[in-house]
């Protein structure tokens, strides 16, 4: 009979011969490419999600944040399509001409320079198919850029109608029956299309799918259902809003920071007299608070913000569809997902695309609504001001990152100050690849973003030297965490982020030469941009 020792030295044989093969195996195998799937909202303020402190109803989004990284100090550029720009290339705004520069020009009809592709650009060499579904809202067409499918969603006043719209980049015919349609629903339902024909026909290709809804941009038009859920939620007024949403950002560890003050004198961006007039009396245009308002304003506010509710809580289920396609198809675990917004809530009051009827549903197609300074300051509570201000509620959004096969953490807050323009590099790092150095005999300029993979294993600052932001004369510039920031026409105000992100104690005049060097490296940046801009 063996010995105890000539069986456990055969046991060990086995097993050591079981590992080999396994690991001979498993160098066998190629690395398989993660899919990525970046989502944008539009309009979102950082407080409108539940796992950001918000009242809305968004489970799926917060399974997402549950099971992944949620970013607290990450930026956008203050409007839609700089933001768009910077995401899809890496570089600021100002320096492709998607946003415009002394003396330069630039903005939502520039074009940008040869050398200055979007991302399918890189990825299509490593065999990647590209999808869009959603707003463009960046120069040229939508398949030139490097996209294999798009639904280019150009009709964006009125989300009851898909006439307008771009499906590879062509003209959409609308059904001669669209009581069924709603913008939110069709993008999920393009973006699930895409992911469909994927995993029939292009299941060995990874897939990059850039899915930007318009969701919840003015005009507010939502479902009567979705609508139904908060209509009575924000009779408590935007005073009471921000409170119980600082409560539970503070909670959740989400900021340190006091909750900035609303500002009464501070109105919509622009001016629209006649808008108004058409909205009739229940419209404000300024931060009041609440208690001043007349009961037929406090209902037609709240009613606003319980549109404002609806179609985010809709975007967030549609996203669910999407996450359950991916699921479906496999393709879930190896999905590297993006969920962000392009700029702060807006605080905009204007009439377009036919007119308002005040006799109309509020949220119905023949309305014309938006949400205006009150609701938008507690949407992007705790900060202050709104989207077109380079102020913390202008910029910042949520970014959760979702990617199981890649990241280990879950539920955990990532502290490193980012921005749109790190997107790029980030991917690119993921995927494995270098971005190329020129383009069609054409050098590619260094880009300024930076990769937030180290991000992904700790809580790490990510080194850079610097955020920048020029929008309409409004200037900022993060370095480390020190902001200088102005709206247009005002002087800088300095303040220290590290307890300040509410931007409620100037310190510009206590610290002068913080002040002046840190305008040196602003005008350092803006003559860099004008530079690579010309």
């Amino acid at each position: 009979m063996p010995t105890l020792r000539s069986s456990v030295a055969s046991i060990l044989a086995v097993l050591s011969l079981v590992l080999l093969l396994h690991a001979t195996a498993t160098a066998a195998e190629p690395t398989q490419k993660p899919n990525v799937m970046f989502i944008l909202a539009d309009d979102m303020g950082y407080s409108d999600l539940g796992c950001y402190g918000g009242d809305i109803e968004t489970p799926n989004l917060d399974n997402l944040a549950a099971g992944g990284l949620k970013f607290t100090n990450f930026y956008n550029t203050a409007r839609c399509w700089p933001t768009r720009g910077a995401l899809m290339t890496g570089y600021y705004a100002q320096q492709i001409h998607r946003d415009a520069l002394p003396g330069l020009g630039g903005g939502g009809r520039g074009v940008r320079q040869k050398w200055a592709r979007l991302l399918p650009d890189f990825l299509k060499p490593l065999g990647y198919r590209n999808y869009h579904s959603g707003k463009w809202h960046i120069d040229g067409k939508v398949l030139a850029a490097g996209f294999d499918r798009s639904l280019d969603m150009r009709n964006q006043g009125n989300f009851f109608s898909a006439k307008g719209n771009f499906l590879d980049d062509k003209p959409v015919t609308p059904a001669a029956d669209e009581s069924d349609y709603y913008a939110t629903t069709a993008v999920a339902d393009h973006a699930i299309d895409c992911l469909q024909e994927h995993a029939d026909k292009y299941a060995d290709q990874p897939f990059f799918h850039y899915v930007a809804f318009i969701s919840p941009h003015f005009p507010l038009h939502a479902l009567p259902e979705d609508i139904a859920k908060y209509r009575d939620d924000y009779l408590k007024g935007w005073d009471k809003m921000r409170e119980e949403r600082f409560a539970r950002q503070q909670k959740l560890g989400l900021v340190n920071t006091t909750l900035s003050a609303l500002e009464p004198d501070v109105g919509p961006p622009y001016a629209f007299p006649d808008a108004m007039k058409k909205l009739g009396p229940g419209e404000v245009n300024r931060p009041l608070p609440w208690t001043e308002l007349t009961e037929e304003q406090r209902r037609f506010q709240a009613t606003k913000m319980a549109i404002h509710a609806a179609m985010v809580d809709r975007m967030d289920q549609e996203i669910g569809r999407i996450v359950a396609q991916l699921k479906a198809m496999g393709a879930y675990e190896n999905t590297l997902i993006f969920f962000a917004s392009d700029n702060g809530a807006s605080a905009e009051i204007m009439v377009r695309n036919g007119g308002h009827d005040p006799s109309a549903p509020m949220g119905s197609a023949a309305s014309y609504l938006c949400l205006g300074p009150g609701f938008s300051s507690a949407a992007n509570t705790p900060f202050r001001r709104h989207k077109t201000w380079v102020h913390e509620g202008g910029i910042s959004t949520p970014l959760i990152v979702h990617w199981p096969a890649g990241i280990k953490a879950q539920g955990e807050l990532r502290n490193t100050p980012g921005h749109v323009v790190d997107i790029v590099p980030t991917i690119l790092e993921t995927v494995g690849v270098e971005k190329p150095t020129a383009w069609e005999g054409e050098p590619i300029p260094p880009a300024p973003g930076k990769s937030l993979v180290p991000a992904f294993a700790a809580d790490v600052t990510i080194d850079r030297d610097f955020l920048w932001w020029l929008h309409e004369g409004n200037r900022a510039l993060r370095y480390g965490n020190w902001k200088l920031v102005a709206a247009k026409g005002d002087p800088w105000e300095l303040y220290d982020l590290t307890v300040d992100r509410a931007e409620s104690n100037n310190l510009a005049q206590q610290n002068p030469e913080k002040v002046q060097e840190l305008e040196a490296l602003w005008n350092q940046q803006l003559q860099s941009s004008i530079d690579l801009a010309k």
